[in-house]
């Protein structure tokens, strides 16, 4: 006798219950359990996600529907929602407009700079722009240099309010007119012999001093950077400390003025170089209606630029592509926040909180599930080329060129790591011995967590040894 057709219905609704139920219960394997006991975080702390691309049901899940911080790897979002929503093609256009045309090489209104977001307008671009001014014919600038960041509206923004770390330049807000990531590049060659190390300005920048003195020391690198104590005042940037002799040359990033004032600088200096003169003032404004093109710059493709922003784990870029989502311009954070979080809902991924889309954040959560479930959209996507380029490989590149290198994982895992104070993560794909392709997701909140890197890498080694 045949089944009522609701009770068929019932018993599939129960069957698929009950094998999700199996899933998040399933038992932790043992070299993850071992991993988080070594690392004395609790079980409760963790969530793990395991899936085959082409599987119907996780073979881990693990705490996987509970909101977590994610860190760094919420730029897996921002990154995936761009390439899907704008396309891979996608490009921003930096113009310089004047209201008149130069004569005789002379502008003598306003130079008008206007952003769109370029999330990628780095010293060398800004250059080639200033070059092309030069090739049109301009040699001298009378008037102002009006900043134009008119495409976004933002509000106010504290370096300081993450970590207390305001010139570091993850710390950067986004801005429509962003130039050279808003930073400012120094090396620091080690002299021992003089038992001084040389601290050499390689970003241009009209009127900068360095003082203070940094001591050449013996002894291993470390932490170098904390060995350093900065201090930024007017056009004068102090550096002392001590720096050994056994790190070699290092690149130190700052961020120590504000985004018009970093222009001017750059601007100045650069232009200079290039054999024009300028004989007015940087400040805000927009472009009039009436202001003709000059020059433009356009940035390299979203394509281009996700492999920057997830290889790198660069803050500063995510954030722009985080407001390059809203739909109208000026772009807002919260327009971009419900165009993100209605994607995310089309994606079948509930629970998400945004923020700054950079997972620079103490507020921004999303479950291991969820962001599992959006890799596992993305293998199956037109733009996954583009996706799975953009990774970090291990044992190879980005931020996991020293991890992973005698494991099965290297070179056949891509993934993207989270990290701030209490929050480690890991998220991406990664391949078997077999040839099989997974998603894997491990987050781990902690406040006393001392090494969240080893149960991450142990489940990662987990798969890539089956």
């Amino acid at each position: 006798m045949r089944a009522p057709m609701h009770h068929f219905a019932l018993l599939l609704v129960t069957a698929a219950w009950f094998c999700s139920s199996l899933a998040a219960a399933s038992p932790l394997p043992a070299p993850l359990a071992t991993a988080l006991r070594d690392a004395r975080l609790p079980t409760a702390n963790a969530a793990f996600f395991v899936h085959q691309v082409d599987a119907r049901q996780p073979l881990l899940s693990h705490n996987a529907g509970k909101p977590m911080n994610p860190a760094s790897a919420m730029k897996l979002v921002t990154t995936y929602a761009a390439l899907d929503l704008l396309g891979p093609a996608t490009t921003w256009k930096t113009e310089a407009l004047a209201a008149s045309a130069p004569h005789d090489g002379k502008l003598e209104g306003p130079l008008y700079l206007r952003g769109s977001g370029d999330p990628s307008l780095t010293l060398e671009r800004f250059w080639l722009l200033l070059r092309k001014l030069r090739a049109r014919g301009v040699s001298e600038i009378a008037g102002d240099l009006v900043l134009d960041r008119s495409a976004f509206q933002l509000p106010a923004h504290d370096p300081a309010a993450f970590d207390n770390e305001p010139l570091r330049p993850y710390n950067a807000g986004a801005d429509a007119l962003l130039v050279n990531f808003k930073s400012l590049r120094l090396t620091l060659v080690p002299d021992p012999a003089n038992g001084a190390t040389r601290v050499i300005a390689e970003t241009p920048a009209d009127g900068l001093r360095l003082g203070g003195r940094v001591a050449s020391s013996e002894g291993e690198c470390g932490d170098w950077r904390e060995k350093l104590k900065i201090g930024s005042n007017g056009n004068s940037l102090d550096i002392s400390g001590s720096f050994a002799a056994a790190c070699g040359e290092k690149a130190l990033h700052l961020s120590p003025w504000s985004a018009d004032i970093q222009i001017e600088r750059l601007f100045r200096a650069l232009w200079r170089e290039l054999g024009g003169t300028f004989s007015g003032q940087v400040r805000a404004g927009a472009a009039p209606a009436e202001a003709r093109l000059i020059a433009v710059h356009e940035s390299p493709p979203l394509s281009e630029i996700v492999r920057d922003v997830n290889k790198w784990s660069n803050n500063v870029m995510a954030r722009q592509l985080f407001l390059a989502l809203a739909p109208a311009r000026p772009a807002t954070p919260d327009a971009a926040k419900a165009r993100i979080t209605q994607w995310l809902r089309d994606k079948h991924v509930d629970g998400a909180v945004l923020d700054n889309g950079a997972g620079l954040s103490r507020e921004e959560r999303i479950s291991a599930e969820g962001l599992g479930k959006l890799l596992l959209d993305a293998w199956k996507s037109p733009v996954m080329p583009e996706m799975m380029a953009s990774l970090p490989i291990a044992g190879s590149d980005g931020t996991l060129k020293k991890r992973f290198g005698n494991s099965a994982a290297a070179g056949r895992a891509h993934l993207k790591t989270g990290y701030i104070e209490g929050v480690r993560a890991i998220a991406g794909y990664v391949l078997d011995r077999e040839g099989r392709r997974w998603v894997v997701v491990g987050i781990l909140n902690d406040a006393q967590m001392k090494n969240g890197s080893a149960p991450l890498d142990a489940l990662v080694r987990w798969v890539a040894e089956r």
